[in-house]
């Protein structure tokens, strides 16, 4: 199968995209500017496929629905996470909500969230993190 070649590099920084459009639209992640403000709210976008997914956090619509448990979602890529659920064996499942993990830590993890304890305390202030990046950026705040 031919694939289109990724002619359009950013000047910035050398990533390759293979439609000229797309291109424009990463450019904003270098300048920041976001042309696309939210008529509901303040939130501005890069792009309008981005302003038009959020749109549909005010409309309450969830146009993608899993067709074996019928649960429905804004985004299709929500959706194609959640079907793994179904499609891949998933042996780890929380106590308290049920929901299944494929990694045992990444159930760890998740289990933090009931508990509200946290692996990573802050020597300094006590304050707790799940990851250990989070701590170390909060522990910035001190220095």
């Amino acid at each position: 199968a031919h694939r289109p070649e990724r002619r359009h590099p950013c000047p910035t920084c050398g990533k390759t995209f293979k439609k000229k459009s797309h291109l424009g639209t990463h450019l904003l992640t270098h300048t920041g500017q976001r042309p696309f403000p939210c008529p509901d709210c303040p939130k501005t976008f890069a792009s309008r496929a981005n302003l038009l997914r959020h749109r549909l956090t005010h409309t309450g619509q969830r146009p993608y629905q899993c067709d074996r448990c019928h649960k429905r979602f804004t985004q299709s890529s929500s959706l194609r996470q959640h079907l793994l659920l179904h499609t891949r064996r998933h042996p780890h499942a929380c106590p308290d909500c049920g929901l299944r993990f494929r990694r045992p830590h990444r159930l760890l993890l998740h289990r933090c969230r009931h508990t509200g304890e946290y692996p990573y305390k802050c020597p300094d202030c006590g304050r707790s993190f799940l990851l250990r990046r989070l701590l170390d950026l909060h522990r910035l705040l001190h220095a």
